[in-house]
């Protein structure tokens, strides 16, 4: 537990620019996304309506699977590599940790 509070102080003691910025706060309301993530994306990605929708730019930061189609059959291989390695990093584990505690719950939202 020593080290879960020394985390929490050094949270408290870092100054961070995300916090009055409404981009930063609708960001970090989404579970599992926290100020790193959200500074990380903001910065990356710049005004996101450069995007026609959401899977652009996922495919953009490189968190879609590949494609492989032949013949009418589409195959979905791993994640691509393409994109901010960063960004990508912080936006798995942000989906890990989300996704962990929802166990077997069977709310709209964890499911």
């Amino acid at each position: 537990m020593a080290l879960d509070e020394r985390i929490a102080d050094y949270d408290q003691k870092l100054p961070l620019p995300c916090n009055p910025h409404p981009p930063y706060q609708r960001l970090q309301a989404i579970p599992g996304f926290g100020a790193l993530a959200a500074t990380a994306l903001v910065a990356a990605v710049g005004e996101a309506s450069r995007f026609r929708n959401g899977r652009q730019m996922a495919a953009w930061v490189g968190v879609v699977p590949r494609q492989h189609s032949t013949g009418g059959k589409a195959r979905l291989l791993g994640i691509s590599k393409r994109g901010d390695v960063y960004l990508r990093k912080l936006l798995i584990h942000g989906a890990r940790a989300a996704l962990r505690p929802s166990g077997n719950k069977t709310d709209r939202t964890r499911r």
